[in-house]
């Protein structure tokens, strides 16, 4: 059962006890003009009763404001009325003419204002009466929609599935596409099936989920627009109610306001079914960082199947991932350990189902490390790779034999050992600020050259004098034999990490400095 539609014009033309009757042809008038509902009636006789009125009102006159064969001045108070939003003028016939004039005819058909005819023995009362009955009567009947809807809503929710049961029922209720998406923005349940994605209706539940406010909104698609609702409590968003339909009345929203707590208790009771599974697969990790997945066999029952990578992530959305996890083991089957750990939320997957992560990654935005793949009596080694990693990489999933390639002295290019990097080079980096001096640009294009001067110097440009020269300014200012190899590996080691993007070594054969 639909809500029941307010009174409108039509339906008050049609009472037959008010025989009241159209004078403007329907075909002349706008398409919806005897279907707009009518919010009041009222009856005037000043010439500009404007000032007083109301927008979608029905206006009943006797015509005693018209000056006889005035068209001129009829026009402009049609005029008037049609600008202020009045829906339709109700003529009474026999009170101060016979029948309704031609001008007023001809002006509202120019106007397309909806014009009746009020015959002599009808009260204007009546019509005002007669339309208030019809307003309490939907008043009424929208009530018991509102309680009949939410009954049916209660006992949709005790059957199996009851939060997808509560919605479909919603659905058939309100007459219209609903559907409800996770809190990775995926679409979890919809009834009834669409024929095509709206992307505009998926970019409205993102921009949701990512204020992680609670709050509602409205998007256009196509022809349809869409009321959109979060679910769940400002920061702890766990999904969006979409509902094909825009305008929503107090009984109507009573109703969806209703599916929407009764869609967070449900979700908010599975969240502590969720939070006691994680609790107990955090202290599964701990027996797994020991390289002893036995206690978790016993637990779970089975572990993803070996060889495994272990990934990481910082994500502050951490019940999106969990969400997305879900749905990929109950569309694809895919096998993984999900645990929350005191670096980030742990993920151990089969290593045939890597891609899982490259798409978690994209469709979240966020980063993970992932370590090599490797068996269970060396999981804690694969913890830690995936956590170097994930404190290097960048948004994306970032494999640990990417990250090592870069060899012993990129592990240096941490934000610890930055700040170390700079206060140690602080001496040499003001004194070129200060004189104008190359001494850094030096450094590094002398040790690039394995200390040797001549083509140092060619390289920049300068005498090999001036070079030597430089070198010791620069061995003075930093407070360093730059003679010995531990205080040149110091300091190239400190150019390498202060840069943040590291020289290249010209000549990777020769020994280091």
């Amino acid at each position: 059962m639909e809500p029941v539609a307010a009174p409108t014009l039509r339906t008050l033309i049609e009472r037959s006890d008010l025989r009241l009757r159209l004078v403007v042809d329907e075909a002349a008038l706008p398409d919806d003009a005897l279907d707009r509902p009518v919010r009041w009636v009222h009856n005037s006789d000043l010439a500009d009763p404007t000032p007083f009125l109301a927008e979608d009102l029905v206006l009943l006159t006797t015509g005693t404001q018209f000056a006889e064969h005035d068209a001129e001045g009829v026009a402009a108070y049609v005029s008037r009325l049609e600008r202020r939003g009045v829906l339709a003028l109700g003529f009474g016939s026999g009170v101060h003419r016979v029948g309704v004039p031609d001008e007023l005819v001809s002006a509202c058909v120019e106007r397309g204002l909806a014009l009746f005819e009020v015959p002599y023995d009808i009260p204007f009362l009546a019509i005002a009466r007669a339309h208030a009955e019809a307003i309490a009567a939907q008043a009424y009947a929208r009530r018991t929609w509102a309680l009949e809807a939410q009954r049916a809503l209660a006992i949709a929710a005790l059957r199996p599935r009851g939060l997808e049961a509560t919605l479909s029922e919603l659905s058939r209720r309100l007459g219209c596409w609903v559907g409800m998406f996770d809190a990775t923005g995926a679409l979890a349940h919809e009834h009834p099936s669409r024929i095509a994605d709206s992307t505009e209706v998926a970019a409205g539940v993102t921009e949701l989920l990512a204020r992680g406010g609670s709050a509602s909104r409205t998007v256009e698609s196509a022809d349809t627009a869409y009321t959109l609702f979060t679910l769940g409590r400002t920061g702890h968003l766990r999904g969006v109610i979409a509902i094909a339909a825009a305008a929503l009345d107090p009984e109507t929203r009573a109703v969806v306001t209703s599916v929407i707590a009764m869609a967070g208790l449900a979700l908010e009771q599975n969240e502590q079914t969720s939070r006691a599974r994680r609790r107990l697969h955090t202290q599964l990790l701990a027996s797994l960082r020991d390289d002893d997945p036995a206690l978790a066999r016993r637990v779970l029952g089975a572990l993803p199947p070996a060889p495994v990578l272990v990934a990481m992530t910082d994500a502050p959305r951490t019940t999106a991932v969990l969400d997305w996890w879900d749905r990929r083991r109950a569309d694809t089957g895919t096998a993984a350990f999900i645990a929350e750990g005191p670096e980030g939320l742990v993920m151990c997957i089969p290593a045939a189902d890597a891609d899982a992560l490259d798409q978690l990654a994209a469709q979240l935005q966020i980063r993970i490390g992932v370590s090599e793949p490797t068996d269970y009596a060396a999981f804690s080694q694969a913890y830690a790779q995936a956590l170097t990693t994930l404190r290097r990489g960048s948004v994306g999933a970032v494999r640990y034999a990417l990250t090592a390639s870069g060899g012993m002295l990129d592990a240096l290019a941490t934000d610890e050992a930055r700040l170390i990097a700079q206060s140690r080079l602080a001496p040499v980096r003001r004194h070129d600020a200060a004189n104008g001096t190359e001494l850094e640009r030096t450094l590094i294009v002398w040790l690039e050259h394995d200390t040797r001067a001549e083509p140092a110097a060619t390289a920049l440009g300068i005498h090999r004098h001036t070079l030597r020269t430089r070198i010791a300014q620069a061995a003075g200012l930093l407070d360093a034999d730059l003679t010995s190899f531990p205080a040149r590996a110091e300091i190239w080691a400190a150019l390498r990490a202060s840069s943040g993007a590291p020289p290249a070594v010209r000549d990777a054969t020769r020994p280091a400095p």
